[in-house]
């Protein structure tokens, strides 16, 4: 409204300064005219304001008065919400505050109760104190009663016996001495008996089932082999002129041709025996051939070997897919087939490393180790025996330092170093592959020992059971797997022959090495005899 009427002054204003500068011009009875015109005009704008003024006031109040009694009814129902609101939130504070006044009376209650229960309680220990101190003091009446009397006996018992009370009481630690030495082997025997058992039953309940699931045959492998000719005449034909072609041979491969009047054969003889079957192979060749001479020979050889290294990994590449390993190095896939013509006293090598494998990978899965890396060190834990080249070090450690050198896990080589005791073994598969390589080297038939080694091992154990004293005679049976110990009864009681069998036990594990076990049996016998005449 106040803007309306501002424009309508502003532009009556407009109008008489119009007036005034068209009056400066005109003459004065126009610009009189004018003026009133102006005027006139001045006026009836403003009055045409003024009623749209009051017209527009009157609409704003009437609006202003709507919105009012809008809010009006709005601010009421939110005061009666709330009011509402703030009534039930009173009254669940009101009830929580009730239920909290009720908690803390039965709370209150209990103290109460408890207070009386100590109170009673402190009154009943008062009064028990009070008995013990009472009874605490009779004691030590009694005691020092006891104490007077005991010295008495001492004194008489010291008078009667002729000892002090110190000789006395040494005495009796000796006795108590010996008897709890004899209960403590009693025990020990015990302990020991129980432990073997369940050892026993465990070890034999693993051992029988890997060597159940793990078969195989074993080839027996010589020093020599034998090559068959398909008639005598051919001997003509490998011995030469003056002996050249049986020379050349010789030379090529390193072995010696052994011609004899065995028929239809020739031995061929060398310790080495991929040499003896380059041998073998180039004999068969010449011989189907034909053409037997040096140069021809020497020709053969050279094939023959690099057919056979050629075999030699076809044999280690088709052993490791055999056996489930991957990842290994090509130098140690030629050694694994290398150990296909080397033999340990008559047991073929790649054999038992294959058969020391199985029996790792299933005793290593009964005991919850890693299977792959048992089976893997199973494998190559007599990698040491099959070298290119000649070395000082022992097979275990040579076959360490080969594992080590083409990548091996380490678990793996210090299981092949130390599967002889060489080194310390430092991963829980290391006793599995000792133990596995003990018991596929101790199976009945699996070796043959040399006559000279074998006498020396049983003279070794009968002389070691000797050096005992009260040892009358001994004696290894069952091939050196059992010795039996011959004792004086005079010299040796029971309780010495129990001590004295697992002394020799001992000693045996300590100083000498067994493929197996050795049991130790100690016999001592009583007899009289006397003649009726």
């Amino acid at each position: 409204m106040t803007i309306t009427i501002t424009v309508a002054i502003i532009a009556a204003l407009g109008s008489l300064a119009t007036g005034f500068i068209v009056g400066k011009t005109m003459t004065k009875s126009k610009a009189k005219e004018i003026d009133e015109a102006a005027k006139k005009e001045a006026e009836l704008i403003i009055s045409k304001a003024k009623t749209e003024a009051d017209s527009f006031f009157e609409k704003a109040k009437a609006k202003s008065e709507s919105i009012k009694q809008s809010k009006i009814l709005e601010t009421k129902e939110n005061f009666i919400q709330k009011k509402a609101q703030f009534e039930q939130e009173t009254n669940e504070r009101n009830e929580r505050l009730r239920e909290r006044e009720q908690q803390l009376k039965d709370n209150q209650k209990n103290i109460s109760r408890k207070i009386e229960e100590n109170s009673r309680k402190e009154k009943e220990i008062e009064l028990i104190r009070t008995e013990l101190n009472e009874q605490l003091e009779l004691i030590a009446i009694k005691k020092e009663k006891v104490d007077k009397e005991h010295s008495e006996f001492v004194k008489k018992l010291e008078q009667i016996s002729n000892l002090s009370a110190a000789d006395a009481k040494e005495q009796l630690i000796e006795t108590l001495k010996k008897e709890a030495e004899t209960d403590a082997m009693s025990h020990i025997k015990q302990i020991m008996d129980d432990a073997k058992a369940k050892a026993n039953k465990e070890a034999k309940k693993i051992v029988i089932q890997t060597i159940q699931r793990t078969a195989a045959e074993h080839a027996i492998e010589n020093t020599v082999s034998v090559f068959n000719l398909e008639s005598d005449d051919q001997k003509g034909q490998i011995i030469g002129r003056e002996g050249r072609n049986i020379r050349a041979i010789e030379a090529a491969t390193g072995c010696e041709i052994v011609v004899d009047d065995t028929p239809e054969a020739i031995v061929i003889s060398g310790y080495d025996p991929i040499r003896r079957e380059i041998a073998r192979l180039s004999l068969q060749k010449l011989t189907a051939d034909g053409r037997i001479h040096p140069a021809r020979i020497e020709e053969v050889v050279q094939k023959t070997t690099k057919q056979l290294n050629d075999h030699l990994m076809e044999i280690g590449e088709r052993t490791v897919i055999d056996m489930g390993i991957s990842g290994m190095h090509p130098e140690l896939v030629r050694y694994v087939g290398r150990m296909r013509f080397r033999s340990s006293y008559g047991q073929n090598l790649l054999q038992h490393s294959r058969e020391t494998a199985n029996l790792c990978a299933t005793m290593a899965a009964e005991l919850g180790l890693n299977v792959k890396l048992a089976k893997r060190a199973g494998l190559l834990h007599d990698i040491g025996k099959v070298p290119d080249e000649e070395s000082e070090l022992s097979h275990a450690l040579l076959g360490m330092k080969l594992c080590e050198k083409y990548g091996e896990h380490p678990a793996v080589c210090n299981a092949v170093g130390a599967h002889h005791d060489e080194i310390e073994m430092r991963y829980a598969i290391s006793p599995i592959i000792q133990a596995c390589d003990a018991i596929s080297g101790a199976r009945p038939g699996a070796r043959r020992e040399i006559m000279e080694s074998y006498l020396e091992r049983i003279k070794e154990l009968e002389t070691l059971a000797m050096e005992y004293e009260g040892v009358e005679k001994a004696y290894a049976i069952q091939a050196g797997r059992e010795l039996r110990v011959i004792v004086e009864s005079g010299k040796v009681d029971d309780k010495r022959s129990e001590e004295l069998s697992f002394e020799i036990s001992k000693k045996i594990e300590d100083e000498m090495t067994y493929p197996g076990q050795v049991k130790v049996t100690v016999i001592r016998e009583m007899r009289s005899v006397s003649v009726a005449r």
